[in-house]
């Protein structure tokens, strides 16, 4: 590669278009798979879609700040497409109604559980502190999940990482899960989807049906209030 080449390509690297482009390219193409793959929960399009951009990445020599950079679009509408999970629970308000209570106790009880689990492995391990609580917020959506690891001392850019692939191994194996524990009913596998795999795991079951995507989003709106009340009170307990 010429100077003026190398000079070009460090130019349209750090552009919307390039960040834009090789990230809903290989979303499609992880789609693509899926597709030929009949639906398999092995062939997730969003870790496809890692494993295509990280890639590349590594093939051009592309800093992943400079990918970063020219994704900012695409981190911006996260929050959009979260609160887009609305739709569907709007849509089956109905079979919310009269469960509110006992849904909360659940909620309450699983995002315990997540935070607990994953402070004690990290633990476990001989992680630090703040591995531990990198850790304690995985099961929450990303953005939320970072903010509460700069706030008890956890490491932020490890949080992003561990919450986007909780998320991906949920759906990858919630379905098997749920199967062998006889659970056959498609709110429970939206709740837990999105209980335990945040956004990625509530688009998950949105795909089965309305309704799973339904409770998928109910349990990520709940579990983003419930979970930093929780980590906090525990970082404020092991100071």
């Amino acid at each position: 590669m010429t100077v003026n080449e190398s000079a070009g390509w460090n130019e349209l690297i750090r552009t919307p278009v390039f960040g834009l482009t090789l990230t809903i390219a290989s979303y499609l193409a992880g789609r693509m798979v899926q597709r030929i793959c009949r639906g398999n929960s092995l062939a997730n399009p969003v870790f496809i879609a890692m494993l295509l951009v990280a890639g590349c990445l590594h093939i051009t020599g592309t800093p992943y700040q400079a990918y970063y950079e020219s994704t900012q679009l695409l981190t911006f509408l996260l929050g959009p497409a979260t609160i887009a999970l609305a739709i569907p629970l709007i849509k089956n308000i109905q079979h919310v109604k009269g469960r509110l209570a006992r849904i909360f106790l659940a909620l309450t009880a699983g995002s315990l559980v997540s935070a607990l689990s994953g402070i004690g492995l990290v633990l476990a391990c001989g992680g630090s502190r703040a591995v531990a609580f990198s850790m304690a917020p995985k099961a929450v959506t990303t953005p939320i999940a970072i903010n509460i690891a700069q706030t008890v001392g956890g490491i932020p850019s490890l949080c992003a990482a561990l919450a986007i692939s909780g998320g991906i191994l949920v759906a990858i194996s919630i379905k098997w899960v749920l199967s062998w524990a006889g659970i056959t009913d498609v709110r429970t596998f939206g709740f837990a989807a999105g209980m335990a795999g945040s956004g990625i795991g509530a688009a998950h079951a949105l795909a089965f049906s309305e309704l799973s995507g339904a409770f998928g989003a109910l349990a990520v709106g709940f579990n983003g209030l419930v979970t930093p009340l929780i980590v906090l009170t525990i970082a404020h307990i092991w100071r």
